[in-house]
């Protein structure tokens, strides 16, 4: 049974770890409602089997996260001393205010992207119009001239850059490798770290980290689209290493295992910590491959292994370059589908006229959106924001940029308190 926390029952204690005790059941309760919300799970088995049998109704959870909410205070002058307790009181508090808002989304209630994105997030994606995007439309239509629209002469164009599916598996092995060095060089990972990979199909997404617990994340790449020379390692920057893989293993090292907050051994989906997540494991392959160095590498190791053309090296990053200054056109279709002022085959014809993609991936997209709504902010805005703060405390100097990047991927901060100077 669901043995502390219900409606109705007295709080012995508001301390911090109870308080994060009764989240975390929270949580667990509410992955019952939602499959998708409980992304990672590794406390005690119990917990879970109590969620499991209890299945709490939502309007119980949402008067049990409402009480919870009012109970995490403010911290006392002693606590203060310490930078990572105060983020940790900011931090639950913010996640439950999310929690209960996932609540009532699954109760019902329809919210605008940007309403929704802030209040699940901690975040709004910038607005942007098409003619934000005429100017980088216009340098690629330069840089690939011919027959067709510019998408066709696109997909064309990097078709001469797929991996063989035969050699798919030895290229991440070879990408994996890099990525993990570079991070052990500045990280020092928990001891029987590790991870595995599967090749999945049928997907919305392409690649997820799903994190075991005890160090060891598995790691899926989705085949159902050709998967291009430049994936290999943003896919394993991203999902390993330094991203989610790191990311959860320090989260459980530091903070569960060293100081007990028991709340970090969940990980919800639809919360502001996926902003962190994702923001950090996008940075992260800037972070592992300054400058030049990822051209380097993969025009010298994984273009070869891949059986593809390396002295192409420099011009495919060029167009690449120019396609991902196009990141924001994704948000733009969601904001408009999702606040319904657009149907599903205009926004996939967006992807394709404005983001750059293919109409296979375009249409893959929009089951993203449908799924995952406005969780797709997360990638481009938490970039940003990661890039903001770290770079304006530790500027590109690699050693320092890497010591400022630890320090966060190990620290429960907000989004909003990226930004904030009362929490920085």
């Amino acid at each position: 049974m669901y043995d502390r926390g219900l409606p109705g029952e007295t709080l012995q204690t508001n301390s911090m770890d109870t308080i994060a005790e009764r989240y975390v059941k929270l949580v667990l309760a509410l992955g019952q409602h939602d499959t998708d919300y409980v992304d990672a799970y590794y406390g005690p088995a119990e917990w879970r089997s109590e969620a499991d049998h209890a299945k709490i109704p939502l309007a119980q959870i949402a008067a049990e996260a409402e009480r919870l909410s009012a109970q995490v205070g403010e911290t006392s002058t002693g606590e203060r001393s310490d930078d990572l307790v105060v983020l940790r009181h900011a931090y639950l508090r913010r996640q439950i205010e999310s929690l209960r808002t996932r609540v009532r989304m699954l109760s019902g209630d329809r919210l605008t992207f940007d309403h929704e994105s802030l209040a699940l997030y901690d975040a709004v994606a910038p607005a942007h119009s098409e003619a934000d995007f005429v100017t980088t439309l216009g340098a690629l239509e330069q840089l690939l001239p011919g027959q067709g629209t510019l998408i066709e002469r696109y997909d064309a164009f990097r078709n001469a850059f797929v991996i063989p599916s035969s050699r798919l598996s030895r290229v991440f092995e070879q990408a994996i490798g890099e990525c993990r060095a570079r991070t052990l060089r500045h990280v020092q990972l928990p001891a029987g770290e590790s991870f595995s990979v599967e090749y999945v199909k049928d997907k919305p997404w392409s690649g997820y980290n799903w994190y075991q617990g005890g160090y060891r994340s598995l790691i899926q790449v989705n085949t159902d689209l050709p998967v291009y020379i430049d994936r290999a390692v943003d896919l394993a920057c991203h999902e390993g290493y330094p991203g989610h893989h790191v990311y959860n293993g320090l989260l459980e090292k530091h903070l569960v295992r060293d100081r007990g907050w028991v709340e970090f051994s969940v990980y919800a989906l639809f919360s502001p910590q996926s902003l962190i997540a994702e923001g950090t494991a996008n940075y992260g392959i800037e972070v592992a491959f300054p400058d030049q160095e990822r051209l380097a590498f993969e025009r010298d190791v994984l273009f070869p292994e891949a059986g593809l053309n390396h002295a192409r090296a420099a011009e495919y990053y060029e167009v690449q370059a120019l396609v991902d200054r196009l990141a924001y056109a994704g948000n733009e279709a969601a904001r408009q589908y999702l606040d319904g002022e657009i149907d599903r085959e205009a926004a996939a014809t967006w992807l394709v006229r404005y983001a750059m993609m293919s109409p296979a991936r375009a249409e893959q997209r929009t089951r993203f959106f449908d799924k995952y709504r406005s969780y797709v902010v997360n990638y481009n805005v938490g970039k940003d924001l990661v890039k903001e703060f770290i770079e304006s405390r530790a500027g590109v100097v690699p050693e320092t940029r890497w010591e400022a990047f630890v320090q966060l991927l190990a620290s429960p901060r907000l989004p909003s308190g990226l930004r904030s100077p009362s929490l920085q």
